[in-house]
């Protein structure tokens, strides 16, 4: 009966042992961690700029849709400036907020994921001089394709987007209570 007591301890303390993250794979994590925070940054860029973009589109309609003509563009500028200026204090805050974050959500993942053997590899490949190119020029390369994105497809989706702003339009009318138009008398022959 104590042989099997002894055993079942042993098994115990090695799966506690195999649960704990070893120092050294803590630290590997770590590296990993602050070989991608390039990324993380600009991805948290990302979402600074995201509702920055969606309030940019809202006002822009709502400009052309109700601001006198003359003073459109002075509106506009003064929008883009506040908008700029909630990108540039977000972003700081985003980003120590990520970097905080960072070990607990991300690197508990690599930790449960990824061996040491594993972790040493990853390593090797982000260190590794292509990569890090790849990773510095990320924003050269995809800048011209976003640049040539947009005028590419604009066809395509402006009568989409016109299609779902009417549609919209028409749903928050009828919320609201707003009578639709009379339709235009038809012309004669």
């Amino acid at each position: 009966m104590n042989k099997i007591l002894a055993a079942a301890l042993l098994v115990a303390a090695s799966t506690l042992a195999h649960a704990e993250t070893s120092p050294a794979k803590k630290e590997l994590v770590a590296k990993v961690l602050q070989l991608q925070r390039p990324i993380v940054e600009t991805q948290v860029r990302g979402l600074a700029e995201r509702p920055a973009g969606a309030i940019m589109q809202s006002v822009g309609s709502v400009i052309q849709q109700r601001v006198p003509l003359e003073k459109r563009e002075a509106l506009i500028r003064d929008v883009q400036a506040d908008v700029r200026k909630f990108v540039e204090e977000s972003t700081p805050i985003l980003r120590e907020a990520a970097v905080r974050l960072l070990p607990s959500t991300t690197g508990s993942v690599l930790e449960a994921k990824f061996s040491e053997a594993e972790l040493k590899q990853l390593i090797g490949a982000l260190e590794a001089p292509a990569f890090r190119k790849y990773q510095q020029i990320n924003d050269e390369m995809f800048r011209p394709l976003a640049e040539k994105l947009g005028p590419e497809v604009r066809g395509d989706m402006e009568p989409k987007l016109k299609a779902l702003e009417a549609t919209i339009r028409k749903k928050l009318d009828a919320a609201i209570g707003t009578p639709e138009p009379a339709p235009a008398p038809a012309a004669k022959p």
